[in-house]
């Protein structure tokens, strides 16, 4: 899946365009999806070195932070494209590195966290 993709993908899906909460600094590379409600987050995507997530490569790569219950972590452990969160509470959120991961996975963790964040 690709970063547009995901994005249509939230648009369509939730109705959620994404915020650039940090433009100020220069980053359109990073976006955030939250609930029109409640305003919280149920996604991030960033453009991040996948050393970062300890694979041996500085090629920079498109990661999704999602909230991950930890049900959902004992009942699929940590499948392909799915890591400890980069820069977030590793406890209750993944990083999900989009052209890795099966779509059909990014869409279930998606879903897991639209739910959690409610």
């Amino acid at each position: 899946m690709t970063k547009e993709e995901f994005f249509l993908y939230c648009f369509e899906e939730y109705g959620v365009a994404p915020d650039y909460p940090f433009t100020g600094k220069k980053d359109r590379d990073t976006a955030i999806f939250r609930h029109s409600h409640n305003k919280k987050w149920f996604a991030l995507t960033m453009d991040i070195p996948k050393s970062k997530l300890g694979i041996e490569s500085n090629e920079v790569a498109t990661v999704v932070n999602m909230k991950y219950s930890e049900d959902m972590l004992t009942a699929f452990g940590r499948p392909k494209g799915v890591y400890p969160a980069y820069h977030m509470n590793k406890q209750h959120w993944v990083s999900v590195l989009l052209d890795t991961a099966d779509e059909e996975l990014v869409k279930l963790i998606l879903e897991e966290s639209y739910s959690l964040t409610k």
